[in-house]
């Protein structure tokens, strides 16, 4: 679409603008993978370190974050294209988070130990596609047709994303049912079931009909952008 619809000099201002957001973005990963090494894992085994080794203990998380991106762009190289690599890989991880969170709003019976588990399988599901994927992508290696790795990775990605978000619904609810319910206090106002009355009209308050009208504009015009561009 940047290539081909967009007149000269505003498509410069747009890659401009993206490979700022991608500057931005990096930023942001690199910093918060640095931040969660240090304090997390390494401040657990050197709860003394001052923090002068920390800092350099975080620039050395941040150096070896770098590298492995650097290492791993022949791997998305293999893919069908950066965009469709990243779509994959969002497509792999992201629906154990999306169940967490969505069943965890609507469903007050939900508990911890279903949110790990449903977390945990989820992953390893997304971990496993990964891991299969990558050597194709990589060295253009080739599975025997009708093995278990073969099948695997001929699901298209999205379809493979639906079945990691069904495994970790039933999962969620399965191992939550199997333990204890949350104690209602420490789930109050997280829940629409555990919503007081007072929280539902401090929630009316906040939010009025311009709100409803900006918020009908815009995804009018995400519509419209997606049928004008969908060639």
């Amino acid at each position: 679409m940047v290539r081909y619809v967009l007149p000269s000099g505003v498509r410069g201002v747009v890659v401009a603008g993206l490979l700022a957001a991608l500057m931005s973005s990096l930023a942001g990963v690199f910093n918060a993978s640095s931040t969660l090494f240090t304090m997390d894992f390494y401040r657990g085994f050197r709860p003394n370190a001052t923090q002068h080794e920390l800092v350099w203990m975080g620039r050395i998380a941040t150096t070896t974050m770098v590298v492995i991106g650097l290492l791993w762009i022949p791997v998305i190289q293999g893919a069908r294209g950066l965009y469709d690599y990243l779509q994959s890989v969002q497509g792999y991880l992201a629906p154990p988070i999306f169940t967490v969170f969505f069943l965890g709003v609507f469903w007050k019976r939900l508990n911890a130990k279903g949110c790990l588990w449903a977390l945990g399988v989820g992953f390893a599901l997304g971990l496993f596609r990964l891991a299969i994927d990558t050597p194709t992508k990589l060295f253009g290696y080739q599975y025997a047709e009708g093995s278990l790795f073969w099948i695997v990775n001929n699901i298209f990605f999205q379809y493979y994303a639906t079945i990691i978000f069904i495994v970790s619904v039933v999962v969620m609810v399965v191992v939550s049912y199997m333990t204890s319910a949350p104690d209602e206090k420490k789930i109050e106002g997280l829940t629409f079931g555990t919503v007081t009355e007072e929280q539902r009209r401090e929630s009316r308050a906040s939010w009025n009909w311009v709100d409803v009208a900006a918020s009908a504009v815009v995804l009018i015009a995400i519509v419209a952008a997606y049928l004008y561009f969908r060639g």
